[in-house]
């Protein structure tokens, strides 16, 4: 039922955003050199690596680690960057992976291929069983402000909690957190 509820909205939601996809794309592409993806290395369900793509807010050869542990992230940043993820467009790509099964739309948000505390973590839980969502528990509940030991715990809750209901009210208290902002560090 979650990977038709995950096509069905994945297709709906490309095809209602086509333009302003493009649109970011295009505004990516004109404020700084180089792609206007970014493609990460990604933790996905059972530890398996997947690539997921992101609109690129970072400037080309910024180091390919969790925003937190760079030493000024601001210095990074591309001309738009901070507003792509102030409002998540940066996240638009990754309707790709939730059509591919790489992603869902409700999960906790995949690790990079790096952040061996959290995937350490994930793993001992249970929670690295679970298909990466675009959102996620953790996610409406502090997003890049939480410590990884209280997102794990967040993470276990939604294992244990896991339903359609659940995830419904996950997607609308996202809609609603990015419609404010909140949460966004960087």
């Amino acid at each position: 039922m979650k990977r038709l509820l995950d096509l069905f909205l994945g297709l709906s939601a490309a095809l209602l955003l086509l333009l302003p996809i493009a649109l970011v794309a295009l505004a990516v592409r004109l404020t700084s050199p180089g792609p206007a993806l970014y493609w990460s290395e990604r933790v996905g369900r059972d530890n398996r690596t997947f690539r997921m793509p992101k609109f690129r807010s970072m400037r080309v050869g910024t180091p390919a680690v969790a925003t937190h542990l760079l030493q000024d992230p601001a210095v990074h940043l591309t001309p738009i960057g901070s507003f792509l993820r102030k409002s998540s467009l940066d996240e638009l790509p990754q309707l790709w992976s939730i059509l591919k099964g790489d992603m869902s739309f409700v999960g906790p948000r995949p690790a990079l291929f790096n952040q061996e505390d959290l995937i350490a973590l994930r793993t001992r839980e249970g929670v690295h069983h679970l298909l990466p969502g675009l959102t996620g528990w953790a996610q409406v509940n502090g997003r890049d402000e939480l410590p990884i030991p209280q997102k794990v715990r967040l993470d276990v809750e939604y294992l244990q909690r896991q339903s359609l209901r659940f995830d419904l009210q996950i997607l609308w208290l996202t809609l609603a957190k990015v419609l404010r902002g909140d949460g966004v560090a960087h």
